[in-house]
């Protein structure tokens, strides 16, 4: 529609009733006790504070006392109280809220089902008629109370929502927010009373609670990567965004293309990705018997896993590469799936490969070729039952040694860590608030380290908590402060709060980083909990440059949120986060208008927001799979893989070998990083950048290894043989940098594993480049 034309009457009225309309907030959860209305009352509270006019009805505060105190200082509307089979429930009075005429309404249970004389059948129809006389609704729903979501928990674990609402109606809202909770969390809940008598009893089990919050953030992150997608389409922008996978599988109408698809589902399973499938058929040519009958078997296996099947024309073979590239990118796909070329050398001089064509065309698009081991091994990608993980057998009497390790473990100290998007989430103050009702409860707790960048807010939260001194440590001619550890373990208090877990601690202290401070704390018997950003995630860190732009300089390994005994999510809305910016919640008022510009604009928070979800729902899968194989999302583990990162002394290394970290990682493999050198001795520069990357092995939990060329021919032969001797069933290396001239007169080692590993999967990582709009493709 022109932006000139001049709009009819009816168009001027549906723009002035859109003004007039009200806006819709849903709180969601897990299960019934996680803290919905809890916080949803919060947020009423403090609309209020900023001088809106709230009021509240129906709100099921269950009696939690917590609950209880938060509607004290609302107005509330009374609702209209009916009974059925012996239950008690509340209808939204309509005439009575539209009489009062609030600025936003808080209303509990949106599946609710209202009485056979109201107005409308359900409280849905009540708040958009509302809405539509320009009342703002803010309302809570449990994730098992959506439609098709519902079933799926239904299965899984046995509950059954009393009613739903429609699959789209989070689609309405205008912000949708979740509270996280750990099963934990919700087991004490329960075994403290606080839940009362009404809890379902298989909310008790920890795996049902497990799978309905990892239920919750997966359809959170799809939610938000939605928005992200119509955001980066707003700005012109295309190709992946970085924050979720798409696995695009390229096959033929030949008896591999299914395996080709198998293969590509495994892979987005694991990687909690996407799934597309396409095929280029030459235009004007029949479909033989055989490649109809291929044809119908790829497209019945992509419709049974849900995956999207396109096919294209092709007008020539040689345009194949160019277009399966620009459907690549348009369709922001992170990781192409196809087959090694069959051609010889001299065959791909003369004719080109495609799998080479599209190198050369592809930037931020990581290829995988995989291998056809039916022709190699004599066997296809099927899975296999995997290892056990008990290891120990039942009966056998431990060692003295086993015995102590256990002990330490007993010892140790428990860990919790709030994770969030961005700074100004409310880790700390959420943090504070669990101090304080554990010291209520008569457990011994002091503040460690806190940080509260002068929030008025968060400053109010230490309440009672007792603070240790921060120890001072001469550096150059000034005085710095740092956590005294030292002073924290002698304290000996149950539980400590600590601050900005990635940290990087004063030069001259003891250790480099807090969370090695807490790593020792923990191991002196005192429980820790703390925060921390999802940026600072060491393997994250090229994603979060590729998202925002911004290379996050302190980093904490993963292995610290593996070592956690409880991780949970503070999950903020974008809007809600740049209004806490406008108000001076954050920073200082001097810094929010530059801030707003670059790390907090609304792209890059909900881009890092789908990423905290992702990461936090992953992080639950595994804790799921580590008590029930069958319980995880991400479907069984298949064939046993093994990593093998080849990495050379450029800038790109780190990101390959963090790459191969979080796909071993998914995956359940071993992984090895090698690096192959020249000559008899590496110099000095090579011998540091070597060192540097060896420490970053190290800190995901791996380790490098250095060889010398010796008496092989080339880099190629010398990784081939280490890859022979380590069984390697997956080969990730970095996307050739060498001009195309270059190719046709010397090999490069890309393109000699091209040749002479098609017994293996190959992933070739692609250089990464900042997005592009779509007149950079034309």
């Amino acid at each position: 529609m022109s932006g000139f034309r001049r709009k009819s009457p009816e168009e001027i009225l549906r723009s002035i009733s859109q003004l007039r309309k009200g806006r819709l907030k849903i709180i969601i959860g897990p299960v019934s006790g996680s803290g919905k209305t809890y916080h949803m009352l919060n947020e009423g509270k403090l609309l209020k504070q900023q001088g809106l006019d709230v009021v509240i009805c129906a709100i099921s505060t269950m009696q939690r006392s917590e609950t209880v105190q938060q509607t004290m200082e609302l107005e509330r509307v009374p609702s209209i109280h009916w009974r059925k089979d012996g239950k008690e429930f509340k209808d939204l009075p309509l005439e009575a809220i539209l009489a009062r005429n609030p600025e936003v309404l808080l209303v509990d249970g949106l599946a609710h089902r209202n009485r056979k004389e109201a107005k409308f059948k359900t409280r849905l129809e009540d708040i958009r008629y509302l809405m539509e006389r320009g009342i703002s609704i803010i309302t809570t729903i449990n994730v098992y109370e959506l439609d098709g979501v519902d079933e799926i928990v239904y299965k899984r674990t046995g509950i059954r929502a009393e009613e739903t609402v429609p699959a789209d109606t989070l689609e309405l809202a205008d912000e949708v927010r979740l509270i996280d909770v750990s099963p934990e969390t919700m087991l004490k809940r329960i075994d403290e009373g606080v839940l009362g008598d009404q809890t379902l009893p298989a909310l008790a089990r920890r795996g049902n609670l497990g799978i309905l919050r990892e239920i919750s953030l997966r359809l959170m992150a799809e939610g938000v990567n939605d928005s992200l997608e119509k955001h980066r389409q707003e700005l012109g922008l295309v190709g992946p965004s970085g924050a979720a996978e798409r696995i695009l599988v390229s096959a033929q109408y030949h008896w591999n293309g299914s395996l080709y698809v198998r293969r590509g589902q495994q892979i987005a399973k694991r990687l909690n990705g996407d799934l597309l499938v396409v095929t280029f058929v030459l235009s004007g040519r029949k479909l033989s018997k055989d490649q109809q009958m291929f044809k119908r078997s790829i497209r019945k296996l992509a419709e049974k896993i849900n995956a999207g099947c396109k096919e294209l024309p092709l007008p020539h073979l040689r345009k194949l590469p160019s277009m399966l590239v620009r459907y690549a990118i348009q369709n922001n796909v992170t990781r192409i799936v196809m087959g090694h070329s069959q051609k010889s050398r001299r065959q791909e001089r003369w004719q080109g490969s495609i799998a080479g064509r599209v190198l050369r065309k592809m930037r931020n698009v990581d290829v995988f070729l995989m291998a056809d081991r039916a022709k190699h091994e004599g066997e296809r990608i099927l899975p296999i039952k995997a290892k056990s993980s008990g290891g120990a057998e039942p009966f056998r009497r431990l060692s003295s040694k086993e015995i102590e390790r256990k002990i330490e473990t007993i010892r140790r100290g428990t860990f919790k860590i709030y994770i969030g998007a961005a700074p100004g989430a409310g880790k700390t103050y959420k943090m504070l608030q669990e101090g304080n009702s554990l010291q209520c409860k008569g457990i011994d707790v002091v503040i460690g380290l806190l940080e509260t960048h002068g929030r008025k807010e968060t400053a109010e939260q230490i309440g009672e908590l007792p603070l240790v001194p921060r120890a001072k440590i001469a550096y150059r001619s000034a005085q710095l402060e740092e956590m005294d550890t030292e002073a924290v373990i002698a304290r000996h208090p149950e539980v400590v709060l600590v601050d900005e877990l990635a940290h990087t601690n004063v030069p001259g202290s003891r250790t480099k980083k807090r969370y090695e401070d807490v790593i020792r704390i923990l191991e002196s018997g005192i429980s820790v909990i703390s925060t921390l950003n999802v940026q600072h995630l060491e393997s994250l860190n090229d994603a979060v440059e590729q998202l925002t732009g911004v290379r996050v300089r302190e980093t904490v390994p993963d292995a610290i949120l593996k070592m956690a005994d409880e991780v949970e999510l503070i999950d903020v809305t974008p809007q809600m986060l740049q209004q806490r910016m406008r108000d001076g919640k954050i920073y200082a008022f001097e810094k929010v208008g530059l801030a707003l510009g670059a790390f907090f604009k609304i792209g890059n928070l909900i881009a890092l927001r789908e990423l905290a979800l992702r990461e936090i729902a992953d992080d639950v899968d595994e804790r799921l799979e580590s008590w029930d194989r069958n319980t995880t999302q991400r479907g069984p583990g298949h064939r046993q893989e093994v990593i093998f990162v080849c990495v050379d002394t450029g800038p790109r290394a780190e990101r390959l070998i963090r790459r191969g970290f979080r796909i071993a990682h998914r995956l359940k493999a071993e992984w090895y990083v090698h690096y192959v050198h020249r000559g008899a001795a590496i110099s000095d520069a090579d011998d540091r950048r070597l060192e540097k990357l060896r420490h970053l092995c190290e800190r995901l939990g791996g380790r490098m290894e250095v060889s010398a060329l010796g008496r092989h021919r080339n880099i190629g032969e010398a990784l081939l043989q280490r890859m022979g001797e380590v069984r390697a069933t997956q080969l990730i290396i970095g996307q050739s940098r060498r001009p195309l001239w270059y190719s046709l007169v010397k090999e490069t080692v890309v393109h000699f594993m091209l040749r002479r590993a098609r017994w293996i999967d190959m992933l070739i990582v692609a250089d990464f480049e900042r997005a592009v709009s779509e007149e950079g493709l034309q």
